[in-house]
């Protein structure tokens, strides 16, 4: 990675961006679609987009393994919306339904839900599993923010 730039997958194309690393707080775009790269909002993971997010970014991805039906995934999620509005563009924050996506938890071993793990470049960096309130899970984000 060059300290200038970063390569930023965008979550609805699927396009792969360059940015300013320093200019990421300014409201980047992509080159391709002309959405925004950073939505204050955790992006939807799919099958046809992870790659882009996930893989193919040099960001830090915080991804939350999650189900519908899961009691502790329904008490996060608003506690990692905030984190990604708090957090983003030093971060970015990611779900995945691994009742929709059953591939890509496998891929990954999901065992339990909630699990929150933390990618960069396709590369696990860290994995917690349960639910963790606002100032933990940001106090555990702080290592990985860039």
């Amino acid at each position: 990675m060059n300290d200038d730039t970063l390569t930023l997958g965008c979550a609805h194309c699927g396009a792969i961006n360059r940015i300013p690393a320093a200019r990421r707080a300014h409201g980047p775009r992509c080159g391709k679609c002309k959405r925004p790269l950073f939505e204050g909002a955790p992006i939807t993971l799919t099958t046809a987009n992870f790659s882009a997010v996930v893989e193919r970014s040099q960001m830090p991805v915080v991804v939350d393994f999650w189900a519908s039906w899961c009691g502790p995934c329904k008490m996060m999620a608003p506690v990692f919306a905030q984190a990604a509005a708090r957090m983003e563009p030093d971060l970015r924050f990611a779900k995945l339904d691994t009742e929709a996506e059953p591939a890509l938890a496998g891929r990954f071993g999901i065992r339990s839900i909630p699990t929150l793990m933390v990618f960069r470049e396709g590369r696990e960096l860290a994995r917690q599993a349960g639910a963790l309130p606002q100032a933990q899970l940001e106090q555990w984000l702080a290592a990985y923010r860039l």
